[in-house]
């Protein structure tokens, strides 16, 4: 833990992952800026550690509200030392059921919600040579996931955004993190997840199967979101972060298979694909 506290930028500070990580923060004495999308949740906040606990009330669908709002929050703060891109919800529905106004939605939110959040912290992050940055992908940031195509979307361009920011700031001293979590006891499963209006039946047994399995897994993931949230300060604390880190035994397992079926696919068709020089 640093000597000075810190200023943090959580999205999403009413529930799951941004709420445990938000009160782990504030318990260790350090300040947080945290949006909600109710009203009565902004005093709610505000009051779990008066002059500490900063609420905005944001649609993270509206990019230049949430950049204009945020920038001006860390300006009132004096700056921002990490900013954490939670914020966000899953969405089912095979890439044929979802219309493109949810599609639409899925990405404003989850993708270009965490671009305009980043682009108001930056000027400040730079102006200091100094920050963490870190982005909530998913376990379906890594693999695609039947019945959740425009979420796997969502999630993997959150990923390749990551890796190109970190490449733009890596001399700028700010890092950059991809978190990729798998099934924690969250809302995600629960309130925090919309189903695509339209269901086709032919799809019953792929999007229709996940969305039996979601709605039967909330409340009972083995993942602590409390103990992700010690995690995650942890992470902020190391001198040598991960540009991402699996949280979660699913989430790793995850990894590796998809590793396993990427260099198993590559080798197989090594040939051909080496096979397109100008003779």
């Amino acid at each position: 833990m640093t000597n000075t506290p810190r200023t943090w930028l959580i999205t999403g500070v009413s529930s799951g992952f941004g709420r445990s990580l938000a009160q782990a923060v504030l318990a260790r004495g350090e300040r947080v800026i945290g949006t909600v999308r109710q009203a009565p949740q902004v005093v709610e906040f505000m009051m779990q550690a008066p002059g500490r606990s900063f609420a905005v009330r944001l649609d993270m669908t509206d990019s230049e509200a949430v950049t204009r709002e945020l920038g001006a929050a860390i300006e009132r703060a004096g700056g921002i030392d990490v900013l954490v891109n939670n914020a966000g919800y899953g969405m089912t529905g095979a890439v044929e059921e979802v219309s493109q106004a949810e599609a639409r939605h899925q990405m404003e939110t989850n993708f270009f919600g965490t671009l305009a959040a980043i682009q108001a912290a930056l000027p400040f992050m730079r102006a200091r040579r100094h920050g963490h940055i870190l982005n909530f992908s998913s376990i379906a940031g890594i693999q695609g996931i039947p019945g959740m195509a425009l979420y796997n979307a969502s999630k993997f361009a959150v990923e390749g955004l990551s890796e190109g920011l970190a490449a733009e700031l890596k001399d700028m001293g700010i890092k950059v993190s991809i978190v990729a979590p798998g099934s924690f006891r969250t809302a995600f499963a629960g309130r925090s997840i919309l189903r695509a209006e339209r269901e086709i039946a032919a799809y019953a047994d792929t999007a229709g199967q996940v969305r039996h399995n979601i709605a039967h897994l909330d409340g009972t993931q083995a993942g602590d979101p409390d103990k992700a949230a010690q995690i995650l300060i942890d992470l902020v604390d190391s001198p040598t972060p991960p540009l991402r880190l699996a949280l979660g035994a699913d989430s790793v397992a995850t990894v590796r298979r998809k590793l396993h079926k990427l260099e198993s696919e590559l080798s197989a068709w090594e040939a051909v694909s080496n096979s397109t020089a100008f003779d």
